[in-house]
């Protein structure tokens, strides 16, 4: 996933369980989405990712918590439409 998952990009937390190092409660929230801020290649110590996620809660969290969010569409932007002028006849 690290090669898919850049800064920048929207994750959805789907893994907020302990620190799996420390046992520690983790401030992430289940079902909320992160921006990623920036990707560290690092062999997390569960054997499972090969890099940490920074979304700006606490430090880096494995990307194993994550699943990486299609990017957003392009929005439909309103178009104004020409009405065809209203003329008055002079006699």
């Amino acid at each position: 996933m690290s090669d898919a998952v850049g800064p920048g990009d929207l994750v959805l937390c789907v893994n907020a369980a302990p620190n799996h190092v420390t046992g520690m409660p983790v401030p992430l929230v289940a079902g909320e989405t992160y921006r990623v801020i920036e990707v560290m290649e690092f062999a997390c110590p569960c054997r499972r990712s090969d890099a940490l996620l920074d979304v700006g809660v606490g430090f880096a969290w494995c990307q194993t918590r994550f699943r990486l969010l299609p990017k957003p569409k392009a929005q439909a932007k309103t178009k104004r439409v020409s009405a065809p002028k209203e003329t008055e006849e002079v006699r």
